[in-house]
């Protein structure tokens, strides 16, 4: 063993001319998410939502039944408007830094339009709801108390941008209060 050799091993160093911390070039290409059977999730090409595991769809699974009348519906601009209130609530909540950290990695296509659905939904706005059940919508994401508060806020914003009536605000905000109790983990 040569004495530049030995010594290199000795310190820790190795003993041909890459700089430490620089990757020979057969391992920089490695694709890590395949080696260790990561799947890629790949956007449906026409909705641009990626995939998830199949679930029962049910209007059921909106966490709130529809109001017998459409007053709230209008309240809200029709489906135009709740589009725009979710569009908004969801801009707010995702550059919010308290709750910001729930939104991540998240497939926010899918979010914006299930959200959409829900309000259209119990609004009576003339929608149906696809999206999963509450608990399994929320499943991990450890919300709190204070997370629900912010994304309330945001709401509320969002509605009042769209000088939605104080009262229409409440009646909403009242059907979706039961459902805390099913997303709330902390």
């Amino acid at each position: 063993m040569s004495m530049i050799v030995a010594l290199a091993l000795i310190a820790g160093q190795p003993a041909d001319n890459v700089p430490q911390g620089v990757l020979p070039q057969s391992e920089e290409a490695i694709d890590w998410d395949k080696e260790f059977g990561a799947e890629k999730r790949v956007a449906d090409p026409v909705t641009g939502e990626l995939p998830v595991d199949a679930y029962v769809q049910a209007d059921a699974n909106a966490g709130a039944a529809p109001l017998r009348n459409d007053h709230l519906a209008q309240a809200l601009g029709g489906q135009a408007g709740i589009r725009t209130i979710v569009a908004r609530l969801v801009e707010l909540s995702t550059a919010d830094p308290r709750i910001e950290a729930v939104f991540q990695n998240h497939d926010m296509v899918r979010l914006r339009r299930t959200l959409f659905e829900q309000i259209c939904f119990i609004a009576n706005a003339g929608c149906s709801y696809t999206g999963r059940d509450m608990k399994a919508a929320h499943k991990g994401l450890g919300i709190t108390r204070a997370d629900m508060n912010a994304l309330v806020e945001h709401l509320q914003r969002a509605m009042r941008e769209q000088d939605v009536p104080f009262a229409a605000q409440n009646r909403l905000l009242a059907k979706l209060a039961p459902m805390d109790h099913a997303i709330q983990e902390r």
